[in-house]
């Protein structure tokens, strides 16, 4: 099998045997364009056929039992991916059994598998996705302008503008954050002019939230920005979680790595606004749900053999028989 994860940095691909990955993983030089069709499908097609041959010969296979892609974008803007990769890989690879999904299913699958719960995947964004292995809620995830509430590019707007109510004199700044801002970003008078150009705005927004993490233990205001980024956190599990039943919940993604100081908050609001719900280690990435998903249509006859919920959308399933 072929197991996908497409992200912001490119493309990584592994092959898997019963569920395991046979090679180390391949790696693109470049994210998979996105236009007015939305993920372009040549370009990713351009892209994965080299890698795939790489693979193939890596592990001394000569043909694929089935394909799982997890892609950022699938959901909204994987219309033409859908329509057009399944004939084409069809075509090249020589494969019929397929599943495209949001990166959000892959990192859920390689989270918590098949049993029902949720995942949050925060990063500089931040979206949560749960199921009862019915059918998938998912919460934000809607960019930094509309939402990623608690995400890295949150934690440092906020950071960033408690700065600028410290070089302004207003109340609920923070000099310890003014500080640490002008270290990463020079004079504070002169942010505006280097922030609003950018077209990498979110991430620069992300690179402050350490800075935020690393001033919380000894600055108030610091520490209530992390203690509100948790609280909207818990807000889109609590709005993703199955309504009974177990509930796993597993965090992930690279803003968790700031440790303790956001992790104990989102903690404590976890048990306060779900305390039926069990917080466990994610078991496995993205890269791993994709060989999971994958594992489970090879195995699957028509149906695709996951219990995890297919539609249209976030986890979408092409096999021989269908037409």
């Amino acid at each position: 099998m072929l197991a996908v994860d497409s992200g912001g940095s490119g493309l990584r691909a592994v092959i898997a045997v019963a569920g395991v990955a046979r090679t180390a993983p391949v790696t693109s030089a470049e994210p998979v364009r996105t236009g007015p069709r939305g993920i372009d499908p040549g370009h990713l097609l351009d892209q994965l056929l080299p890698m795939a041959d790489r693979l193939l010969r890596a592990a001394g296979a000569t043909e694929l039992r089935a394909v799982a892609i997890g892609a950022t974008g699938m959901a909204t803007l994987g219309d033409a991916v859908r329509a057009e990769l399944p004939a084409a890989l069809a075509k090249e690879l020589g494969v019929r059994r397929l599943a495209l999904a949001a990166d959000a299913v892959t990192a859920y699958a390689g989270a918590l598998g098949h049993r029902p719960g949720a995942v949050v995947a925060a990063g500089t964004g931040m979206i949560a996705l749960g199921t009862d292995l019915s059918a998938w809620q998912r919460a934000d995830g809607w960019g930094h302008l509309l939402g990623d509430c608690g995400g890295g590019s949150w934690i440092g707007r906020a950071g960033l503008e408690a700065a600028m109510r410290a070089f302004d004199g207003r109340r609920g700044g923070s000099a310890a954050l003014l500080a640490r801002a002008e270290e990463m970003f020079g004079p504070a008078g002169d942010l505006p002019g280097q922030l609003y150009p950018r077209t990498d705005r979110p991430a620069v927004l992300a690179s402050f939230a350490p800075q935020v993490a690393a001033c919380a233990p000894l600055d108030a205001v610091a520490a209530g920005i992390l203690r509100a980024a948790a609280t909207h956190i818990a807000e889109a599990v609590a709005a993703v979680s199955p309504a009974s039943g177990p509930c796993d919940v597993a965090l992930t993604g690279g803003l968790f790595k700031m440790g303790e100081p956001l992790l104990a908050p989102v903690r404590a609001e976890l048990a306060k606004q779900l305390p039926h719900a069990r917080e466990i280690p994610a078991e496995g990435d993205p890269l791993h749900g994709a060989v999971r998903i994958a594992s489970d249509l090879a195995a699957g006859g028509s149906t695709g053999g996951s219990t995890l919920p297919h539609d249209g959308r976030m986890l979408y399933i092409r096999t021989e028989n269908d037409s």
